[in-house]
């Protein structure tokens, strides 16, 4: 079997799992007055579910595939792909969440988003950097000012 069916299989496992608990065991604890609510709290876990063991089920199936393309993704020769940047990233993100709270979602986003594209090979400054800024005050002030959910801007020690 090839590794994207292999991958597919441990995925419906995990949507088969996610959806037993969102249809049998996530409801049980509703208060009488939301369970006559049309949305519950499992109605997005349950859709969820659905797609994720349909998706699965194509892949393991074989519907998705036409022929072998050049692109196709070969497990034996893992060494020629850029395995340094993913497990870059990876490593990245891990240090943003550990990061977010300590440092502040200013400085702890605008560093990840600098240095993933730094990883990532984007090598012009002046388009980075603005981006970088841009993206995270925008996203902090949607979800500050907009949704109102607060969010340390900065570390302890600047005020934030």
């Amino acid at each position: 079997m090839a590794l994207d069916r292999w991958i597919a299989l441990i995925l419906l496992g995990v949507c088969l799992t996610y959806g037993y608990t969102a249809w049998f065991t996530m409801d049980g604890s509703l208060p009488p007055f939301m369970q006559r609510n049309p949305i519950w709290p499992s109605t997005f876990p349950k859709v969820l579910s659905i797609l994720g063991v349909v998706a699965c089920s194509i892949i393991l199936l074989g519907f998705e595939k036409s022929e072998v393309k050049e692109a196709d993704i070969d497990y034996r020769r893992l060494g020629e792909y850029h395995l340094g940047q993913a497990i870059s990233l990876l490593v990245l993100m891990v240090v943003y969440a550990l990061c977010l709270r300590p440092v502040g979602f200013l400085i702890a986003t605008s560093s990840f988003l600098i240095l993933g594209s730094f990883i990532l090979g984007e090598r012009k400054w002046h388009i980075m950097l603005p981006v970088a800024f841009v993206a995270t005050g925008s996203v902090w002030y949607l979800v500050q000012e907009v949704l109102g959910i607060y969010m340390r801007p900065l570390p302890g020690v600047f005020g934030g």
